[in-house]
């Protein structure tokens, strides 16, 4: 009995091998939408697109990040300048898109645009910290994909969003993570109202890289305005020494976890865009496979027990 059931079980992974690496024939004259191409993995992709054939249509937040895109990219790369917090800014590039594309629609759109700070322990926070990064990561990715639908629809085209490892699992305060739960539930709702038009949807789950997002002075200075900005109560509570070595955990997770690899994850862009068969989830980084995504699968119990011993402790716990 065992036999029969390794044996099926090595007859699927064959199967699943040889689906997974099937490929669309060609990608000439399909058009592909990306956000937050100012640097990262924004602007790594649409480079790699343009140079494979694509029609890139990038969308930068500022002059600067779209002059430098096209300076040096060999291939078809058009760029506009969005803020996905301004629905008139993704209005003017819906419309932008769709006099680029025409009659063929949109074959690919990657929702990649994201901010992290701030990000440190709840109690730290202001609502509108919350609001700030569910703007650009969650209802940003929304109202692009709104926008865009009815061109995706005429392609049967590819819609990709970029989440986290830490949209399985929170593991620090802030709007970061609530944002990734949102993009996780917004990706699997839209990808089976489109299951019957066509349309494929991917999310793609980066661990830890070393981006804009990930920078350590960034993320050191926000820590250090969250921090003055706290009632004295609050502060005295944490004590200051809680808050420095808050600051030593945050170096060590971006020294020893952070990946400087950016292709990592834009090959899995690269697949869910290119293959017949496009994976529901791509796990991005030796962290997010080793760490990050068997801890989401875990008792919650045991997850706060490892954080808890990692994080350092406040000076007035309970006991």
């Amino acid at each position: 009995m065992l036999l029969y059931v390794l044996l099926a079980a090595l007859a699927w992974a064959l199967g699943w091998l040889v689906r997974d690496r099937r490929t669309l024939p060609s990608v000439k004259d399909k058009h592909v939408f990306i956000t937050g191409c100012d640097s990262g993995f924004g602007n790594l992709l649409a480079r790699r697109l343009a140079q494979r054939g694509y029609r890139v249509l990038a969308a930068c937040l500022t002059p600067s990040g779209a002059e430098g895109l096209r300076r040096g990219c060999v291939g078809h790369l058009r760029t506009i300048l969005l803020d996905v917090t301004r629905p008139e800014s993704v209005r003017r590039a819906a419309e932008w898109v769709r006099a680029e594309v025409g009659e063929e629609g949109l074959f690919g759109l990657v929702n990649n645009a994201g901010v992290a700070d701030p990000i440190g322990p709840t109690e730290w926070m202001a609502t509108d910290d919350y609001r700030r990064v569910m703007a650009v990561n969650a209802f940003g990715a929304i109202e692009v994909t709104l926008q865009l639908l009815p061109l995706l629809k005429r392609a049967r085209g590819r819609v990709v969003n970029t989440s986290s490892v830490l949209g399985r699992l929170s593991a620090n305060g802030g709007g970061y993570c609530v944002s990734k739960y949102c993009v996780e539930a917004f990706s699997d709702s839209l990808r089976r109202d489109m299951y019957h038009f066509g349309v494929k949807v991917s999310i793609v789950e980066p661990g830890f890289f070393k981006t804009a997002v990930t920078d350590l002075a960034s993320i050191e200075a926000s820590l250090r305005r969250l921090w003055e900005r706290l009632p004295p109560e609050t502060r005295r509570s944490y004590g200051e020494e809680f808050f420095h070595q808050y600051l030593k955990v945050q170096r060590l997770i971006m020294g020893v976890i952070c990946d400087a690899d950016l292709s990592k994850v834009t090959r899995c862009m690269e697949h869910a865009l290119r293959a017949r068969h496009p994976r529901t989830r791509y796990s991005a980084g030796w962290d997010a496979k080793l760490l990050w995504l068997p801890a989401s699968y875990l008792p919650a119990c045991l997850v706060d027990m490892a954080l808890a011993a990692i994080l350092p402790k406040p000076a007035h716990r309970a006991r």
